[in-house]
């Protein structure tokens, strides 16, 4: 499994890259192919997709947007190419609309049906958050943490929107300041 690759943008296309390292080309499928640019040196996070008749990399700019990717293929029905195609978009809008439930946002994006953006909503409604620089934050991590500690589930999901750090550390001091208020 790979996490990253580093290398120079050797090829554009419609729906992804190509970047060399060590003489070896791989190609990477991306929401923006577009806003790399060729001869560039890289660090893209990818995810490797093995099926029984195909073997893909997605890539993605920061750690972020692959947390996200990987939260929406968790979702029963979405796979990896119902699931890039929101990368491409703010991921705060993307967010809120699961969180606010709106069904009509995310059926715009493509083969996202009425069934499928409800499942999306119930999946992941309040297990992401943004925060002032719209980076994701991952809170199932902070939510274990703060369970081993002790603290109620309910507890815990009403200061969690509150948290506004990247860092899990971080997190779980801010989660323990609002907690012990």
């Amino acid at each position: 499994m790979y996490s990253y690759i580093c290398g120079i943008i050797k090829e554009i296309e419609s729906d992804a890259i190509t970047v060399e390292q060590s003489g070896i080309g791989y190609r990477i499928n991306t929401a923006s192919p577009y806003s790399f640019k060729k001869d560039e040196i890289v660090k893209i996070y990818v995810y490797q997709y093995v099926k029984e008749d195909e073997i893909s990399l997605y890539g993605f700019k920061n750690i972020e947007e692959k947390q996200l990717f990987l939260k929406l293929i968790s979702v029963k029905g979405v796979g990896c190419k119902m699931a890039l195609p929101f990368l491409a978009s703010d991921h705060s809008q993307i967010i809120e609309a699961i969180d606010n439930e709106n069904v009509n946002f995310l059926k715009k994006f493509p083969k996202i049906g009425d069934k499928v953006a409800r499942q999306i909503i119930l999946d992941l409604k309040g297990k992401l958050v943004t925060c002032q620089n719209t980076n994701l934050i991952k809170t199932e991590e902070l939510e274990e943490a703060l369970l081993a500690l002790g603290y109620k589930k309910g507890d815990i999901n009403k200061i969690t929107p509150n948290i506004t750090s990247n860092n899990l550390e971080e997190q779980i001091k801010e989660a323990l300041k609002l907690l012990l208020k």
